[in-house]
């Protein structure tokens, strides 16, 4: 398979995602966006168009294995998030499978206190 019809698959796969996930001010969108390096997870309100909070593993620099730092990085963002005064989301998995780290990150930030 080439690169081209793998990108082609997961474009799609995120557009299907995203027709049935939206954001609103009292329940936004929690999307998770995963390179081979960091994770990244950010909290948006789709109504307004706006990142309400946003936290990477990056920005973290914790020299741990990615699973544990996406642990950490979901916690972090619960944490920044209950200081905005968010307690519920909506997950966007972003077309990744719920699996490995985009899971632990979604873990984390349960752990933190995020309803999902």
């Amino acid at each position: 398979m080439s690169k081209l019809f793998l990108n082609k698959n997961s474009k799609r796969r995120k557009l299907r995602i995203r027709e049935t996930i939206s954001g609103s001010s009292e329940r936004p969108r929690l999307s998770v966006f995963r390179s081979n390096k960091y994770i990244y997870g950010q909290i948006v309100d789709d109504v307004n168009g706006k990142t309400i909070v946003s936290v990477s593993t990056k920005e973290l620099g914790s020299k741990t294995p990615k699973l544990d730092s996406s642990l950490s990085a979901g916690i972090e963002l619960a944490k920044r998030a209950s200081e905005k005064g968010i307690k519920a989301v909506v997950f966007d998995r972003n077309g990744y499978i719920y699996h490995g780290r985009v899971q632990k990150f979604a873990e984390g930030s349960r752990q933190g206190g995020l309803e999902f």
